[in-house]
Formats: C-alpha cells, structure tokens, sequence
C-alpha cells in the first residue's frame, strides 16, 4: 500500500501550530492577505512555495549583467555607480525652471528632468486662447527655439542627460532641444538624455494625445529611425507604466500594458524597416514605485526578465544590449495625502526604497507638499536629500540585488510575471495592443482596479493613515508656505512668443512650415525638417497645426 500524502514540509508544520496560535492571540487580524495584483499571501515562504510558482533558478535568476536580467543590467550595479538622481521639475517659465535646474544641480542632482505645461503637450502655443490659465501651472511652457535657449541656458548639457516627460509633440520638443545644444556647441553625438515619446499609454490613461493612433505611431519611429543614425546616446522612448499605476492600474496591470505598449513600438519599427538591434539597446522603461515594498522589487525583476525573454523570442534578437530592460522610476505621486502631508516623507522613502532594492538606473522622489502644488525649493531639496541618505547610509547598495534569493520575493517576481503574461496573452488575442486599446480593454481593466482600491479605502480596509485611519488633529503641524504661480509670467510668456513671430523671416518659416506639411504627408522622416523649422522661428503651436492639417485628430471613443 503506497502513501500518496504529500511529504511533511516545513511550513505546513509551522502552519498548524505557530500561526493557529498567533491567530487567537489576534483574532482581529484578517485572514487573507493579498498584494495589488490579488496575488494571495501565503502564511509562510520556503523551499516548497517556491519550487511550486514555477521558479527555475537555472532559467529565472542568473547573474547581474547578463540575461535573462532578473538581477539587474549592470554587472555591479550600485556599487561602482549610484543610480541617476533626476528630480522632476517645470513651472511658471523657462527662466524659473531653470533657475530651479541649476539649484538642484547644485544640490547633488545628477540628471535633469523637464515637466512641460498642458498647451506645450497638447501642441498649443502660450497665447492661443485654449491655453488661457494653464501657461506654466503644471510645467515649463515651451513655445519656440526662444524658450528652450532659456530653459537651458548654461546648463552642461555635453555631460548632463536630460529627461522629457513629453509625448504628443515629442517630436518637436526634440528638434529644439537638438537645436538649443546645437548653439551651445554640443555635437550630437554628445547629446545624451530621453523622450517620453510613448503616446499609446496618453490612450489609455492619461490623454494628451493629439493625432489618430496610427498618424502618432509614425512620429514615434521617426525619433527611432532619427536618433540610430544622429543621436547615439538619446533613449528615444520611456516606455510609461507610471501613468497607468497613477489612473489605478494594480502592479501586474502595469506591467502588463508597459509590456504591451513596447511590444507594439517595437512592431512598428520592425515594419518600418528598422532591425531590432539598432534601436532596441535605446528603448527605455518608466514605473511607478508604490508602497507595497515586496511586490514593487518583484515587478521591477519581474520586468526586465520578460522584456528580455521578448526581444530574444518574439524578436529575435541576439543582442544582450537589446534585451536589457532600463528603467526610470517615479515614487507614486497619487499615494500623496493633502492630510498629514509630513506622511508623505515617509511614504516617498518606502516607496524609493523599493526602486532601489529592485535596481532602478533612475530615480525622481516626490515633494512632501505635492498634493497641495507644485514643490518648493525646500521640499525638492528634502526629496533629492531622501535619495542622498539612501545611496549613502542605509547600505542597500552595496550588492546587487540583495534580496535575490529570498523564498518571498522570487515566488512573488515569478507570480507576478504569470499574470502579467496572462494580460500580455489577452491583449494578443484581442489583435494585438492598438485593436485592444481601440476596443477600451486596458481602459476598462485600469477603471476597475481603481474603483476597487476606492471602495477598499472607503470601507477601511485599505489603511490610509492620516485619511481613514490614525487621523492628526493637525496642531503638531506647522504648514509651510505652497509653492504658488505668479500670472505675471503668463504675460511674459505670451509677450516673448509674439516677439518671436514679429522678429522671424516670414518667407524662411513659411517655407520651412510648407515643406513639413508637405512630408507629413508622404513618408519621409520629420525630425530633420522640424529641426529646420525651430531654427527660423517656428513655434510649436504651429508645427502641431500643420500636423493636424495632414494627419486630422483624434476622437476618444467613451467606453461604458
């Protein structure tokens, strides 16, 4: 007679004696724990949990620097080079910004990172009348070839790589940032930084779109195709989860639809004639870092051995350069409370804790005061300070990956990876990303997630402290002064973007402007003629409306 029983393992044992009594000594504690994604926690991790996720240490894990990435891209990672502390900011004008640049350059800030307002993303020049009240509110507003000189105004852009969070008009913002350090006497080949440029996820969840999916896909791979011949150190694309993970999407979801999304530019490259390896190593990722500690390092390991497994099997590349998943991270700006604001200290330092230890090559923290506005100088340097002590005194830098190897964490990285395969294999068989966003399928995903977390928060079983749990009364609190806009830079704004109409060659822009158009509507690569336009003066109201002229605009089906 055979004994089919599983065999005794360690945690079954310390499941029936340890737990059972921990549970009656606290019988208020729940008994089902879940991360974001609904994965179950289990009550205690081992050799057993492990081996039954799936996980394959020989196929899994590997070494740091080598595939399939899981430990990260670099061989040492933080201990021969800290991750690029790029603090995001923009705001009012181009000479506050940069006179914000500059301070936090000075402060230890390693890269820059430029918010732009809504009309520059949205392709508005500052005194068109849909730009009224939003001229600097949310970012820097960029006009012309005027501004970005100010922006960048004795900034070492030769040794310093610069981040634009800018997508719809990507292009363009490019082409004056390329111009800019042209005058400066920067070659291109010196010119280092990134380009959001990923307009499929402003689809899905954010909105700054301008043109039809198919007209703003074109203006993606023209950056590739121009930056593999000009700009050999230019990431050509931030391939944004972020943006979901803040509309609501759970972890796996961002994982999922970033995946998707890179999938699909890569797609479009491919059909455009452009091989694999010569655009690849400059792709570039882009996550939100939320305060579930083990379940973000799991994504964040869990995305670069997919996105290696991807480019190896569904493109078929052989470069190593090729499959390495790099990645900016954000700390979740939606976790932010307008109450108890000093909370948010502490949540930002958990949160940049979790890109750390999950091997982030960069990294922006978010201001204390930011549910409230735009940072101070003070709360900007309190968060670059956070990245400071991190990288120098808590010591989690000095091997890589150091929780590779826990029973917990490789479960959760392999867990994770499954259920981001599962979306990944609807998407496909919905006819790939464009057709799913189309039908509103990672819309509808994004929106249910989110009204789950709400009716989570509002019955008290996600714990808010200071919103729905351990309230302060706000008397230990001392409020310091918001950051505010002042409306007279508005009318300087507007002031210098006539100036620059006034003072231009009209024949020079009207020819440079036709010639655009023009190849908008063939198929001839933009980049260049857009460089050529910035240069006599055209703005970026009027190259986005000469884009819309060729390519129409793009009207958001509304999913119920």
């Amino acid at each position: 007679m055979t004994d089919d029983r599983p065999p005794d393992r360690p945690e079954d044992r310390w499941r029936s004696t340890t737990r059972a009594r921990a549970l009656k000594s606290a019988p208020e504690r729940r008994d089902r724990f879940v991360t974001s994604s609904d994965i179950e926690i289990a009550d205690l991790y081992s050799a057993g949990t492990l081996a039954e996720s799936g996980f394959d240490p020989e196929r899994d894990l590997g070494l740091p620097g080598e595939p399939p990435y899981t430990r990260g891209v670099q061989p040492t990672m933080y201990r021969s080079r800290f991750w690029t502390m790029r603090q995001y900011a923009g705001f009012a004008t181009a000479e506050e910004t940069n006179k914000r640049f500059r301070y936090l350059l000075e402060q230890g800030q390693t890269g820059l990172s430029v918010a732009f307002d809504l009309p520059t993303q949205m392709g508005y020049d500052s005194d068109a009348p849909e730009a009224e009240g939003e001229v600097g509110r949310v970012g820097v507003p960029i006009s012309s070839l005027a501004d970005m000189r100010i922006l960048l105004d004795d900034l070492p852009l030769g040794e310093v790589s610069t981040s634009m969070t800018i997508n719809a008009t990507a292009p363009i913002l490019l082409a004056l940032y390329v111009a800019a350090a042209e005058e400066q006497g920067v070659e291109r080949s010196r010119i280092a930084g990134t380009t959001q440029n990923d307009i499929l996820k402003e689809y899905i969840a954010r909105g700054t779109w301008i043109y039809p999916p198919n007209r703003s896909m074109r203006l993606v791979t023209d950056i590739f195709d121009f930056c593999a011949g000009e700009l050999p150190r230019w990431n050509t694309v931030s391939i944004s989860g972020y943006h979901m993970r803040e509309a609501g999407a759970t972890a796996a979801q961002e994982l999922a639809f970033t995946l998707a999304d890179a999938i699909a530019y890569c797609e479009a490259a491919v059909a455009r004639g452009l091989a694999i390896d010569d655009f690849a190593p400059r792709l570039s990722f882009f996550f939100a870092a939320w305060s579930e500690l083990f379940e973000e390092v799991a994504k964040f390991r869990a995305a670069r051995r997919m996105w290696a497994r991807i480019v190896r099997d569904r493109f078929g590349s052989t470069s190593e350069r090729s499959m390495a998943c790099r990645f900016h991270v954000q700390t979740a700006g939606s976790s932010l409370t307008a109450q108890s604001i000093d909370n948010n200290v502490v949540r930002t330092t958990v949160q940049a804790l979790a890109a750390i230890l999950g091997g982030a090559q960069s990294l922006h923290t978010n201001a204390r005061d930011e549910a409230l506005a735009l940072p101070t100088e003070a709360s900007a340097r309190l968060a670059l300070r956070t990245q400071q002590i991190l990288a120098n005194e808590s010591g989690v830098t000095e091997t890589p990956d150091p929780l590779a190897g826990s029973y917990f964490v490789e479960t959760l990285t392999t867990q994770l990876e499954t259920a981001a395969q599962a979306y990944l294999d609807e998407i496909d068989a919905l006819g790939g990303t464009l057709a799913a966003i189309e039908g509103g399928f990672q819309q509808r995903q994004i929106q249910e997630s989110a009204y789950r977390v709400q009716q989570a928060i509002e019955r008290g079983d996600l714990v808010v402290v200071g919103v729905n749990q351990f309230r302060d009364d706000g008397a230990g609190e001392a409020m310091a002064p918001i950051q505010t806009i002042d409306p007279e830079g508005e009318r300087r704004q507007i002031a210098r973007v006539r100036r620059v109409r006034a003072e231009r060659d009209a024949s020079a822009w009207a020819d440079a402007l036709g010639r655009l158009e023009a190849a908008a509507r063939g198929t001839d690569n933009l980049l260049p003629l857009m460089i050529d336009a910035v240069k006599v003066g055209a703005t970026v109201g009027e190259i986005s409306d000469a884009l819309r002229e060729a390519f129409g605009v793009h009207r958001e089906l509304i999913t119920v």
